[in-house]
């Protein structure tokens, strides 16, 4: 079994609702048990893009899928909620984008996949949920805890807490 932790995101439509769709459909594969979401955020667009707001959660997951065959998964639950890759450009709005961020201590990389994400360690997007997940989670190429990652950001985009959990509409 492989720990992962995934940042799932969505700004077009009914955003929370893609998410907890997409966190559902995760957990209802074979091979995928959650263990831990964090609440949602609303985060503005990387790199301050004109488009809407984000918002974003973290999942962290158990699984006997090796990364690339997670990878197909988190693809295919995009796909089935709307996501068309063919057609969108980089860094506009999606229904749902479902990033594998870190797989165990993994360091990986090919045309498809980067593990850890390549940016991760510059988008406070991603960093804020995760630390609420777990601050201690270690980037394995830069040695440093996602909380020093985020303590380290120069120009962090805003990162708002929304208020529920994933599944947990009651809470806020």
């Amino acid at each position: 079994m492989s720990i992962s932790y995934l940042l799932l995101g969505s700004n077009k439509n009914d955003k929370i609702s893609n998410i907890q769709q997409a966190a559902t459909m995760l957990g209802s594969h074979c091979a995928v048990k959650i263990l831990e979401t964090s609440m949602f955020y609303e985060t503005e667009p990387y790199k301050k893009m004109d488009t809407n707001w984000f918002v974003n959660a973290a999942v962290k997951i158990e699984t006997t899928l090796k990364p690339i065959e997670l990878l197909r998964v988190c693809q295919d639950i995009e796909t089935k909620l709307g996501r068309d890759r063919e057609h969108e450009k980089r860094w506009m709005e999606r229904d749902i984008d479902i990033d594998i961020i870190f797989y165990d201590d993994l360091i990986f990389k090919n045309d498809f996949l980067e593990i850890p994400h390549y940016l991760v360690h510059k988008r406070a997007f991603a960093l804020v949920p995760l630390m609420e997940i777990d601050p201690e989670i270690v980037h394995p190429v830069l040695n440093k805890t996602i909380a020093e990652l985020h303590q380290e950001l120069e120009a962090p985009e805003d990162v708002f807490l929304y208020g529920t959990v994933i599944g947990d509409e009651s809470r806020d």
